[in-house]
């Protein structure tokens, strides 16, 4: 007699743990044992004695949360403090867009970007994005019941290919009538590419010249651009366009990185609707998803986070130790630049960011054979039409400058 599982079908196969996790739990496990392990795998910023680097005024901030503001439920939507620091944040060099802008408390980026995917897509249609992307847009895609549709992400020249972009986005509006793009940017994850101001024009012209013909939404995946090398505000000058012709503009925005408190888990979904009508009808509709979800998110990392931000002393003093940090990884990205072209490693434009991603045939087994050698990266299949068929994640973020020619050796 067969057995029916309780556990619906389509969930049976799921694996139990993040990839990403389980190759840091073994580096780790092994470093533990007393092995010289070099981790280029988790996505945080590790100081050169390997431990995780925090921004001491953002820790306090923190701490000096009263014990009633942890105690306390949030509005849904988020604190209204909290929400307005955020837009801010983003949009201030940009009164156009922040005039239409609105914004909901999210569980750190990835909350954005499931409220995105759950709130501008149909069941069964597909976001699309890059072919080289973060692996949890699938998961997200997933559990939402959509799919992820991608468009190849260098062109011969190994600048974005928009061409290819225009293609999928025809493709898409005739297809499913509407369109969700994600962008992260800058400091792609995982290829560590990020755009010039020209490319993010090209896009706009691409997504302005199509709006028409359904409904696009541009998402700006910015968990990393705290550590870009140009102001964000070049970006927000070539995306204003997009308030004219229709095209929503939406940021999914993090704490987690640009303060240094990934378990905090604080984030923001802020949507750029040009519309007054529609504009509330989102924000509705957000709520609702949160609602739906979490319920609502932590009152104290608000507190803290606005705090940050809008508390001139103690911004101030956070950006001073973050560009510490920066400057840390500016050492290992130029330590890294400087060794990998003459061992012969191809990889795309990387001029900062938590990672790079090195090009090769056969990630898997390259990958196994570097833990064989205590080094331990990410391998990474990529779709046809890139360049070689595949590829290894490197997390330069957890990599001391001391070990990064070590690094090069055995990527090489």
């Amino acid at each position: 007699m067969t057995q029916t599982l309780h556990v619906i079908p389509a969930h049976q196969a799921r694996p139990s743990d993040d990839p990403i996790f389980a190759l840091n739990k073994e580096a780790t496990a092994r470093g533990e044992r007393g092995e010289s392990v070099v981790n280029a795998t988790v996505g945080a910023l590790l100081d050169d004695a390997g431990k995780l680097a925090v921004l001491p005024s953002a820790a306090r901030a923190v701490r000096e949360v009263p014990a009633v503001d942890w105690a306390t439920y949030a509005p849904i939507a988020g604190t209204p403090a909290f929400l307005r620091a955020v837009v801010d944040d983003v949009l201030t060099s940009e009164p156009r867009l922040r005039a239409m802008a609105i914004a909901s408390a999210t569980p750190g980026g990835t909350g954005a970007l499931r409220h995105a995917i759950a709130n501008f897509l149909e069941p069964g249609q597909s976001l699309l994005t890059t072919s080289y992307y973060w692996g949890p847009y699938q998961t997200l895609a997933d559990e939402a019941d959509r799919k992820v549709t991608t468009f190849r992400m260098f062109a011969p020249d190994g600048a974005l290919d928009v061409a290819a972009l225009e293609r999928a986005l025809a493709s898409q509006l005739e297809s499913q009538k509407r369109v969700l793009l994600f962008l992260n940017d800058p400091c792609h994850n995982p290829t560590g590419y990020s755009m010039r101001p020209e490319e993010w024009r090209a896009v706009v012209e691409r997504l302005v010249a199509r709006s028409s013909q359904g409904a696009i939404t541009l998402l700006v995946d910015m968990a990393y651009a705290a550590y870009g090398t140009r102001d964000m505000s070049a970006v927000l000058r070539e995306l204003a366009p997009l308030a004219e012709a229709r095209v929503a503009l939406l940021f999914a925005w993090s704490a987690s990185k640009s303060f240094t408190h990934y378990g905090l888990r604080v984030g923001a979904l802020v949507a750029c609707i040009a519309d007054e009508k529609e504009r509330a009808l989102t924000e509705n509709a957000l709520s609702y998803s949160s609602r739906g979800t979490w319920s609502n998110c932590v009152r104290g990392g608000q507190s803290a986070i606005t705090r940050l931000l809008t508390d001139a002393e103690l911004a101030k003093a956070c950006a001073q130790e973050r560009e510490e940090l920066k400057g840390l990884l500016r050492a290992r990205v130029a330590a890294f630049n400087a060794l990998a072209p003459g061992r012969g490693l191809a990889y795309p434009r990387y001029e900062g960011g938590f990672f790079v991603t090195v090009f090769h045939a056969d990630p898997i087994a390259k990958a196994a054979a570097m833990k064989d050698k205590g080094v331990f990266v990410v391998p990474q299949r990529a779709p046809a039409g890139e360049q070689g068929s595949g590829a290894l994640r490197v997390a330069l973020c957890s990599v001391a400058e001391r070990d990064v020619g070590r690094l090069v050796d055995a990527l090489a």
